[in-house]
């Protein structure tokens, strides 16, 4: 039997990269142009793991359906899943932590997006010795309990600094490496 080529999940908490940029980063809500262009993720996981990206992309959706924004992802090759609850319920976490416990059933590879220490469980439960797993966010925002989880395999991503997944430089502190210190950024 023909061994099938393995995927890459790639499951997105837009809310919480939502949140971070608006209110960490740039302390306004974020206008379109400021936020990540989305394609650049499954293009990113694609070149890096050298296999196909299954974008999958949790938002909550009580009210209505943000049918703009969900056209606009198809377009690009993600699967919206909108979803809704009840009151204080945290459908999109649910919905994310109930997907990884799915995918450790299977032998895919998966990149979470997200800060959000609520899935530092299901992401432990991936890491074996046969799958790739990474997390893709902001690195000075990501939550303290995913670093102990880098002996086991779980990679790192910067969605500006390792993805190039928006347009214009964010207005963030990092530590940076002297080799690539570059003093015209400052002056």
């Amino acid at each position: 039997m023909a061994e099938t080529a393995r995927t890459t999940h790639v499951l997105v908490d837009g809310e919480n990269i939502d949140a971070t940029l608006g209110t960490s980063i740039l302390g306004r809500r974020p206008r379109p142009e400021e936020r990540p262009r989305w394609e650049r993720l499954l293009q990113f996981v694609e070149r890096r793991w050298g296999q196909q990206a299954n974008g999958l992309f949790f938002l909550a959706a009580n009210a209505e359906l943000p049918m703009s924004f969900v056209q606009a992802l198809l377009a690009i090759g993600f699967k919206p899943i909108p979803l809704s609850g009840g009151p204080g319920q945290k459908v999109v976490d649910i919905a994310i932590q109930r997907t990884l416990v799915a995918l450790a059933e299977r032998d895919d590879d998966v990149v979470l997006v997200s800060n959000d220490g609520d899935f530092l469980d299901q992401v432990e439960d991936l890491l074996d010795d046969e799958r790739r797993v990474g997390l893709m966010g902001f690195s000075e925002f990501r939550n303290a309990g995913f670093a102990q989880l880098a002996s086991r395999g779980l990679e790192f991503f910067d969605l500006e600094y390792d993805v190039n997944a928006f347009n214009e430089r964010l207005p963030r502190v990092r530590i940076i490496p002297i080799d690539e210190f570059d003093p015209t950024q400052f002056i």
